[in-house]
């Protein structure tokens, strides 16, 4: 088995929320895929599958992240775009007034897709 074109996916309600949300309003690239599928373009060319399920539920876990340099400006420019971040009050998460979680390693701050879906920006050293 050759696991160097290994992928991941994750399914939405709607593809076209969420080819507006991904292509507009976080500008990544994607494509349309077979059977209604879109691709998100990533790192060295690899993608991501977004597929329509009429049945979704949205991921209770973070589905993907992507690495910022400066969380603030991050989170700035995110809600300029109509992002809402999510707030957490817990013993394992806290997020301060702008939804970002400090000190308890990364900095990392999450907010949803259209379709429910958490995804986050996470403050990490350039590689």
């Amino acid at each position: 088995m050759d696991t160097s074109k290994a992928f991941s996916g994750f399914s939405v309600d709607d593809t076209s929320k969420a080819k507006e949300f991904y292509a507009g309003i976080l500008g990544m690239k994607l494509r349309e895929g077979e059977m209604g599928t879109l691709e998100l373009i990533i790192a060295n060319n690899s993608i991501v599958i977004i597929y329509p399920k009429p049945n979704h539920v949205p991921a209770e876990f973070t589905i993907l992240n992507f690495p910022v340099s400066n969380i603030d400006e991050a989170v700035d420019e995110l809600k300029e775009s109509g992002i809402e971040f999510l707030q957490y009050n817990n013993e394992s998460i806290k997020t301060d007034h702008k939804g970002v979680m400090r000190g308890n390693g990364p900095n990392i701050a999450w907010f949803k897709d259209p379709a429910g879906n958490i995804l986050s920006v996470i403050e990490a050293a350039p590689l």
